[in-house]
């Protein structure tokens, strides 16, 4: 049985990192990626709605019988199988946990610019998976 409150928590978390992201995202491209605090709040702040999403796929995955889960890319072909998302959606979410692990582990690499555009253009990926996950409480 998925566990409503655990679902609750992460989406509130989530909420909370796509205002600071919509936020940031106002900013002129220029101001954003020559100011370190607006850059790396929203590297962090990706980070987090990443995982907050990821954890909740994971649960519901678990909780449903759904198979194994190897890797985060696996959450996206799971949700996908059952009919809950589309492939292209599919693809965007696998495309965002590829971005959480450069910005995880590759930091070094991170294009600020692609951060911005990400802000100003893909933030409704990560409100439709939400919504997909709110379908579970």
């Amino acid at each position: 049985m998925v566990h409503a409150e655990v679902l609750r928590r992460r989406l509130e978390l989530l909420e909370e990192a796509l205002g600071v992201l919509e936020e940031l995202g106002q900013l002129p491209r220029e101001t954003f990626v020559s100011d370190p605090k607006s850059w790396a709040a929203a590297e962090r702040f990706l980070q987090l709605a990443v995982e907050a999403l990821n954890d909740m796929a994971a649960h519901v995955v678990a909780e449903r019988g759904w198979g194994k889960v190897e890797a985060a890319r696996d959450l996206p072909r799971r949700f996908l199988e059952h009919g809950l998302i589309d492939a292209e959606l599919a693809g965007r979410w696998s495309r965002m946990i590829g971005l959480r692990n450069i910005l995880v582990h590759a930091y070094l690499q991170v294009d600020r610019e692609r951060i911005h555009r990400i802000l100003r253009e893909g933030l409704g990926d990560l409100r439709a998976l939400a919504a997909v996950m709110a379908r579970f409480l």
